[in-house]
């Protein structure tokens, strides 16, 4: 486990995701020698075969794990909500975290389902972040705490961790840091968030645009395009991605406001995201093109768009499903099966 539980600075910050760890070897290769003597053909559990050995690599142990799996849903809310770039209020944001806290939402049912532990993070919910069509969403304090509240949020003990987001306004964040990032026109990369449509969604993705053509000096540098264009909610996911790094945990990332902050920290550092799978491809148009960005193929493709972490949660049984068969299964040896010439 790594020590490291704040930052203090950016450039703390970028130090140490130059120095990120890598996979463990030893168990990948534990992996990798076990699956060829299960009682099966080779490669014929598709992509269980390689969720398992994703899931030793990053544990760094073989065989893996998932006695303690979390999920953490971190909320936000946006100053651009004011130019009406959403169906919804921000007073929505509030209203959702207290139905996650009594239980009643969608993933409270999937994370019992799935059998993860659920922790909700409320942001300065009453404090929105700036209009980043005026100026940055955040100072670099705002961004760090923020950040930090992410990195806190992964226990030492976690053997899988799935992030999520609520937050009223931010697939307008998330587009805009994709548009930052990869360019094209902001109609590419803006889509209907809560249901927004005709002169509305046109309207929105005019003021990402209008957002993004204001922070043109942030260059490509993701970690502060993230700061400017992004919010409280994105900072503490960036923060939750690199605290499952340096701890060794396998992370699931949900759609595609999680996968907008973690192509931020992709920028500052491509390897970054190595330990990290994409659960599902959300129905929000954009969200296909920035995982081919990403290089993250989804593990579901269900055309959801709930955002808070339903996507990641739904997958945690899929990861379940790949690590039985890894450790349950029979090998030829052990089964009397006779192996392929």
């Amino acid at each position: 486990m790594n020590d490291i539980r704040s930052f203090a600075s950016f450039s703390d910050l970028r130090a140490a995701l130059s120095v990120l760890p890598g996979p463990d070897a030893p168990a990948a290769e534990a992996a990798q020698a076990r699956e060829p003597q299960l009682t099966k053909p080779p490669g014929s559990l598709g992509r269980l075969e390689q969720i398992a050995e994703w899931l030793a690599t990053w544990q760094g142990r073989h065989p893996a794990s998932l006695d303690n799996v979390c999920v953490r849903v971190f909320a936000g809310n946006h100053g651009v909500v004011a130019k009406g770039v959403s169906a919804y209020p921000a007073e929505v944001t509030v209203q959702m975290v207290g139905n996650f806290e009594a239980g009643g939402a969608a993933i409270n049912q999937l994370c019992k389902a799935a059998g993860a532990e659920l922790k909700v993070a409320a942001l300065d919910l009453d404090q929105p972040t700036a209009d980043f069509t005026e100026g940055p969403a955040m100072a670099e304090d705002e961004f760090l705490a923020a950040f930090n509240v992410g990195m806190a949020s992964v226990p030492d003990d976690c053997d899988l961790l799935g992030i999520g987001e609520m937050g009223i306004g931010n697939t307008s964040a998330a587009a805009a840091i994709c548009l930052a990032l990869y360019g094209g026109e902001a109609t590419d990369w803006t889509g209907p968030g809560t249901g927004v449509s005709g002169d509305a969604l046109n309207a929105k993705a005019r003021i990402v645009a209008e957002g993004v053509h204001r922070h043109e000096d942030a260059g490509g540098d993701g970690l502060e395009i993230l700061r400017r264009l992004g919010g409280r909610e994105l900072a503490a996911m960036a923060g939750a991605i690199v605290a499952a790094r340096l701890n060794r945990v396998p992370l699931l990332l949900d759609g595609y406001v999680t996968s907008a902050a973690a192509a931020a920290l992709h920028a500052a550092q491509p390897s970054a995201l190595d330990h990290c799978l994409a659960a599902h491809v959300s129905a929000e148009p954009a969200h296909r093109q920035l995982l081919v960005k990403l290089g993250k193929p989804a593990l579901l493709d269900f055309g959801m768009r709930l955002g808070e972490a339903s996507g990641a949660a739904l997958a945690i049984g899929l990861v379940r499903s790949a690590l039985a068969c890894h450790t349950g299964m029979a090998t030829f040896a052990e089964a009397g099966v006779s192996d392929k010439d």
